[in-house]
């Protein structure tokens, strides 16, 4: 029989620093702050971490982290690739290095100074990677403009309207209004609000994209064994999976056969085929949404309709409190922070403790998922 890791790990531990469009601390120093808070949840001293994982995009290595908080010595250290895309697979690398008994204690983390830092698309001496070469050019500089065109496609093929993101865009920030540690807490949207907005890149609208956020989280994960001894009680790691689809160009999707067919697709077979429930046993979802319309194509990469029925899924409020699905129940990327989705991994790790401001009652199952439209990850968690 095929070696698994359903439920043989859980995360135990999540911290975070306060989110801001400015903070004063230095990306290491944020790092820091949040890891020894998720340390201090889960009840486990600095000395028993032996492991680390973070984004190839972290600026702040495990080799600094591991010194500034007084980790013992580590046998373990990976970095995933791809920003958003690597959020839930820093989880799941290490859950295969606890589960394997490469360590005992893991901690993924991801600090970030978007919101003070620079534009990482400003550099212009830097050599542009050869996909970036056909297309940054000619005006798909930002994300925004890459997302714009998968956007536009999607409404050309499915009927797709502002009004359906604008749905997306309305329930995460319904859920950061009730969020105090949101950066959108106790400001509303409106339709007119929305419609009324600038455009940021056509058709995506200023409520259409994510925040920019400094900020910092982390969470621990150990062994299910020792789980059961921690402060908390366990949120298993039930499930996970990585997605890179074949002749996938990031975030344009261009020389696929279906553009709109994008990593999730290819995350979620894998996923479910590990795991002992379906989309239709899902009771929240945390989903990454550093734009609106990444939302609807998830929903379909991941089973919970059909192709093309994403849009019409987010209809009559089946993203909100007693919908069908209720999503990003602390605001997401677009209305609590945006630090490459870690918060929507705790957020999944509050749910299932039944201590999320947007609480679901009784969610014993929490879909997580990393960035649709470049290189992904997903994580199904369990009570």
């Amino acid at each position: 029989m095929a070696a698994t890791l359903k439920d043989a790990t859980a995360i135990v531990g999540i911290g975070q620093t306060a989110f801001a469009r400015q903070l004063p601390q230095s990306e290491k120093e944020l790092a820091c702050r949040s890891i020894l808070a998720a340390l201090a949840d889960a009840g486990i001293e600095p000395s028993e971490v032996d492991a680390f994982a973070s984004y190839t995009m972290e600026e702040t290595d495990e080799v600094e982290v591991a010194k500034a908080i007084g980790a013992g010595d580590v046998t373990f250290f990976s970095k995933v690739g791809y920003g958003g895309g690597g959020s839930c697979a820093t989880v799941g690398h290490l859950a295969s290095a606890v589960a394997t008994g490469q360590a005992t204690v893991g901690v993924a983390w991801r600090s970030r100074k978007r919101g003070s830092g620079p534009r990482p698309w400003k550099n212009t001496a830097v050599q542009l990677p050869t996909p970036g070469q056909w297309t940054r050019p000619f005006g798909l500089l930002r994300p925004a403009d890459e997302i714009g065109m998968l956007a536009r496609r999607y409404m050309h093929e499915y009927g797709a309207t502002r009004d359906h993101l604008f749905n997306v865009a309305m329930a995460c920030r319904n859920r950061a209004n009730e969020n105090p540690a949101a950066m959108m807490y106790e400001r509303p949207l409106t339709r007119e609000m929305y419609m009324n907005s600038r455009m940021i890149s056509d058709p995506l609208c200023l409520f259409d994209n994510c925040l920019e956020t400094d900020g910092a989280l982390a969470c621990v994960i150990v062994s299910a064994e020792r789980a059961r001894d921690c402060r908390h009680r366990p949120v298993y790691v039930h499930s996970v999976a990585q997605g890179l689809p074949a002749q996938h160009h990031g975030m344009v999707n261009y020389w696929n056969d279906d553009p709109l067919s994008g990593p999730a697709w290819t995350a979620a077979r894998h996923l479910w085929k590990q795991a002992d429930f379906g989309p239709q046993d899902v009771d929240v979802a945390q989903i990454y949404d550093a734009f609106t319309p990444l939302i609807p194509l998830s929903l379909e990469g991941y089973g919970f309709c059909g192709r093309g029925e994403g849009a019409a899924f987010t209809e009559g409020g089946a993203l909100e409190m007693g919908g069908r699905l209720p999503v990003n129940t602390g605001g997401g990327g677009l209305s609590e922070a945006y630090v490459h989705g870690f918060n929507l991994i705790n957020e999944g790790v509050k749910q299932l403790r039944g201590v999320s401001t947007a609480q679901v009652q009784g969610a014993a199952t929490c879909l997580v998922t990393a960035g649709e439209g470049v290189p992904t990850s997903a994580i199904l968690l369990r009570a």
